[in-house]
């Protein structure tokens, strides 16, 4: 795909984000006012991505566009916090940090309070996996890396808070020792201590895609503030995980929601974030640039997977933790934020690194 074809795909995508009104609703809209009226995970991962799109194009209307999302969710009153309504104050971290507001500051800053404070933690610190359906007692699942820690990281730089950034590194520690499988490096969807077991044992897709996608953004966002044996020990661990992905790659470039079950249907959303995440890691020098190849042939599947809407298809909804494999291959797919996001970083990478420029794909 040439550079024309990608900012195209990429306006149609964006498009699609923003025609999104709730989980399962595509409204008529064609310009890139919000929508969707949730303040939940699905659309924080929406709003990332909405936002790296925005500020790489230097669009301020754009970049109004999310404030005015804020401003309106603020006013009507934001949800309590746990760790899945954690997710949109990722992006609102960042334009707090760039507008300078000392109410969107403050905002940041109490939230991230209330995570160290009130948030239930599991044995040896970690962030308890709370949602608003329940309370995950003991429970670590992967997915809290992206959903709490990114924005964490975030907080405790444009607050200039050294506590924010260290126990987000922490995090990503304690989760890697417990959701890591050290022979295949790849991620157990949830690891409970009161039990002491990964429930189903699944090596879920989208679960992984997080990681993949997780650590290559929070090295990036945190930069110099990262304690420098983190930085390396966080790159192995992807870099680890990311041979065994390329290893179980579908021949079509997707992946399964299963990733080790050819069986469990192939999913959009994981095989968009994981792709981003392997060309992510190759641009920052932290993977080897063989696996760039890998995630070109994942990055044509996703993009056959996108309709004339710029609805990304193939999704699947969100997902809890399964006692047996075959609870995830049930889930539904669905027109979903998070695959519009993970889909816009994908394409943005693809323009930024210049792969098409590299590469003899088309």
């Amino acid at each position: 795909m040439n550079k024309e074809g990608l900012t195209s795909t990429l306006d149609r995508v964006v498009r699609g984000f923003c025609r999104l009104k709730n989980l399962d609703e595509v409204g008529t809209s064609d310009g890139f006012a919000i929508h969707f009226e949730e303040w939940e995970w699905e659309i924080g991962v929406g709003l990332y991505g909405f936002w790296r799109y925005a500020a790489y194009q230097q669009d301020t209307a754009l970049q109004q566009s999310i404030l005015g999302w804020y401003d309106a969710q603020i006013r009507k009153g934001l949800p309590e916090m746990q760790i899945n309504t954690t997710a949109p104050m990722i992006a609102l971290a960042l334009v707090a940090g760039q507008q300078q507001r000392q109410d969107l500051l403050q905002t940041v800053n109490d939230w991230a309070d209330a995570l160290l404070r009130d948030l239930p933690k599991t044995e040896e610190g970690g962030f308890q996996h709370v949602v608003k359906e329940q309370p995950n007692t003991g429970q670590l699942w992967d997915d809290t890396l992206f959903m709490t820690c990114l924005f964490l990281g975030v907080a405790g730089i444009v607050l200039n808070r050294r506590d924010l950034i260290d126990e987000a590194g922490y995090q990503f520690l304690l989760h890697t020792r417990y959701l890591s499988d050290p022979a295949s490096g790849l991620w157990y969807h949830g690891w409970t201590f009161v039990d002491k077991h990964h429930f189903a044992g699944a090596f879920w897709a989208r679960g992984n895609a997080w990681i993949t996608v997780a650590i290559p953004e929070f090295i990036e966002l945190m930069g110099e503030h990262l304690d420098t044996g983190v930085r390396r020990y966080l790159s192995q661990v992807v870099s680890r995980q990311v041979r065994t992905l390329c290893e179980l790659q579908a021949d079509n470039g997707m992946w399964h929601t299963v990733l080790d079950d050819p069986l469990s249907p192939q999913e959009s959303s994981a095989t968009a974030g994981i792709a981003y995440g392997m060309l992510r890691g190759v641009r920052m020098g932290i993977l080897d640039e063989a696996v760039s190849a890998n995630a070109l042939r994942a990055f044509d599947a996703v993009m056959a997977r996108i309709d004339d809407n710029g609805i990304v298809l193939e999704a699947s909804r969100g997902t809890m933790l399964g006692w047996d494999i075959q609870y995830y291959c049930d889930i539904a797919m669905a027109p979903v934020p998070y695959a519009q996001a993970l889909t816009m970083l994908l394409l943005l990478e693809m323009e930024q690194g210049d792969w098409p420029e590299k590469t003899s794909v088309t």
